[in-house]
């Protein structure tokens, strides 16, 4: 594959030196796009269209869904080049590393412009922070054991913590937690501390759960079972209670989503509570992690939502700061109850600390940035957030529904499931996130009526070439978001 193509017909990496920033983003808008994957044993395919195709598996032909798959970045990367014996003297180097820098900005602006699709809030400044950038920030061990190495933020990561443990309510001689590096480890490090809790424990997670539980299973080679789902995308405690009667001479280990990665579904805990308790499960046989990746730091702000506390019998939560909080770099805040912590703590000499992390070193500056917006926003500042994404994301819905799109916003949520746009070109633009023939708008503090405007006048724009003729129709997803909210030519 070779380079994007500028008007001058060179390469990005051949016209690096000269390029003006109008060339860079014409180059940035026009990249090919990636081949689609077929998701079997067969060889990738060439069509950027999405949809199904015909394969041979084990002789006999199949419907397999396409997957289209991001860019080859070899085909774009920014060669790490040694300096000349000079440049130390010319200054060159370090120019050209600026115009580098400078134009990479320009990709940042305009791509967060058409940001719509993945749950990261972008209305932040840091502003305040950046003297501290010089630094080597690093909470290695134990948040509440200082080590030996002292440029840390522990005392910023304690505050943190405890704001989350009042969320939560639970007392802060009764909590144990950190910052983790991302949502997955949140959820890895509840998994793990379920699994020690109750050894020999099943996993039980909803098919609509985050890829990194599966993953945990995986990692730590558990037995887990898959829930099925109501078409919201709730978790189906019919069938949970179904899965657990079938295996109820073993503890239990459930994920209980608060916001599902797809449709933004909160499970029910208290039914998740009241199917495993009339299954004969005691509390001392099952061990609950909830994963709040995004609606986590939501649902306390919602007044008909269901409660997340630890005054139900729950092991543990976890939120993404990269999320609603609006943390620029990836992470999040994982709590557990203390008595379970002591199963996987370790002390280390090293460190002069005890260790129960997932990952040994972890990053000093993401508890700073986050203690910084608690303060500044505060429960209110939060709760105005809140208000402000669910509005948004009904005028969305209602937006689609008159133009007759399908489309579907849980009660609970700001995610906005919709058809799938039928150019690839338009999905990457706007960054949505897909999967089979539904998209995604995660509805974020940044995204404003105006930006959800030029949206939906591109998007019409769209379908108007999309479905000029009767040769093709837009999907159908009453099996993935219900009749009544599927406008395909079958169901209008």
């Amino acid at each position: 594959m070779s380079s994007a193509q500028l008007p001058n017909g060179k390469s990005v990496m051949e016209n690096t030196q000269v390029l003006r920033d109008e060339d860079y983003l014409t180059a940035v808008l026009s990249e090919q796009l990636p081949p689609v994957m077929v998701e079997s044993s067969s060889a990738p395919m060439t069509s950027s269209e999405g949809g199904h195709c015909e394969v041979k598996v084990n002789g006999e032909e199949k419907k397999t869904r396409e997957i289209v798959l991001g860019r080859n970045v070899h085909t774009t990367c920014l060669a790490v080049t040694e300096p000349e014996t000079d440049d130390e003297s010319t200054g060159d180097k370090e120019a050209d590393m600026a115009s580098v820098l400078a134009r990479y900005r320009i990709t940042l602006v305009e791509r967060t412009k058409h940001h719509l699709g993945y749950p990261y809030n972008l209305d932040f400044d840091y502003g305040a922070l950046t003297r501290l950038q010089h630094f080597s920030i690093n909470n290695l061990g134990d948040p509440f054991i200082e080590s030996n190495y002292g440029v840390h933020s522990r005392q910023f990561e304690v505050g943190v913590l405890d704001w989350f443990a009042r969320l939560w309510e639970i007392e802060k001689n009764e909590y144990w937690g950190y910052i983790t590096n991302c949502g997955t480890e949140g959820n890895l490090h509840g998994i793990i501390v379920g699994r020690e809790v109750l050894p020999d424990g099943i996993l039980y997670a909803s098919r609509e759960s985050h890829y990194s539980v599966f993953k945990a299973a995986r990692m730590y080679r558990m037995e887990c079972v898959k829930v099925d789902t109501l078409v919201t995308g709730e978790i189906d405690c019919a069938d949970f209670k179904t899965k657990l009667l079938a295996n109820k001479e073993k503890p239990a280990i459930i994920n209980v989503n608060i916001g599902t990665t797809v449709k933004g579904a909160v499970d029910d805990l208290d039914l998740v509570i009241q199917s495993l308790e009339e299954s004969g499960f005691s509390h001392d046989r099952f061990y609950i992690h909830c994963d709040g990746a995004l609606f986590g730091l939501m649902m306390p702000f919602v007044k008909r939502a269901p409660k997340v506390t630890f005054k139900k019998p729950i092991g543990s939560v976890s939120v993404s700061g990269h999320k609603f909080v609006g943390c620029p770099m990836p992470c999040g805040v994982q709590l557990t109850r203390l008595e379970h912590i002591n199963a996987l703590s370790r002390n280390v000499e090293y460190l002069a600390s005890r260790d129960a992390t997932i990952m040994g070193s972890r990053n000093g500056h993401a508890p700073i940035f986050l203690w910084y917006t608690l303060n500044r926003k505060g429960y209110k500042g939060f709760q105005k957030d809140v208000q402000k994404c669910l509005r948004n994301a009904h005028y969305l819905k209602g937006r689609l529904r008159q133009a007759g799109i399908s489309a579907m916003l849980n009660e609970l949520s700001s995610t906005v499931v919709f058809e799938r746009p039928q150019d690839e070109e338009f999905v990457r633009r706007w960054q949505l996130a897909c999967e089979g023939n539904m998209a995604h708008v995660v509805v974020m503090p940044n995204v404003t009526i105006e930006k959800l405007d030029d949206f939906l006048n591109e998007l019409m724009e769209g379908r108007s070439l999309w479905y000029n003729d009767d040769k093709v129709q837009p999907p159908c997803l009453a099996a993935d978001i219900g009749n009544g909210n599927c406008f395909c030519p079958l169901h209008k």
